[in-house]
């Protein structure tokens, strides 16, 4: 029982995302942050208050976190097919000097 809610909680905390994963955290991040960043300007341009131009900011960066820092299904729909570590192709053919190589 301690084992199996160890590894929840491994899990949970390791964030494995595959590449495609990374693809899109990378967009979300670059569109929030450049999407609050124009809009924490207009905002505060039209108001002439620089704290509400840090505020928006803020909370833009603070969207982008909560979107891509946690570890979502989302980010691990294509994870990578490893091949085991004993699974290699052995002898592929190679020949030195007229010997097959093993």
């Amino acid at each position: 029982m301690a084992d199996q809610l160890l590894q929840q909680a491994q899990d949970l905390f390791e964030g494995q995302i595959d590449f495609e994963g990374q693809k899109l955290t990378e967009l979300f991040s670059t569109i929030i942050l450049v999407l609050t960043g124009f809009l924490a300007f207009a905002l505060g341009f039209v108001q002439q208050n620089i704290w509400v131009t840090l505020w928006v900011g803020l909370g833009g960066t603070a969207l982008a976190f909560f979107v891509v820092v946690p570890p979502w299904p989302i980010y691990n729909e294509n994870p990578e097919r490893w091949l085991r570590a004993n699974s290699g192709i052995s002898g592929a053919g190679i020949e030195v000097d007229g010997k097959k190589i093993s």
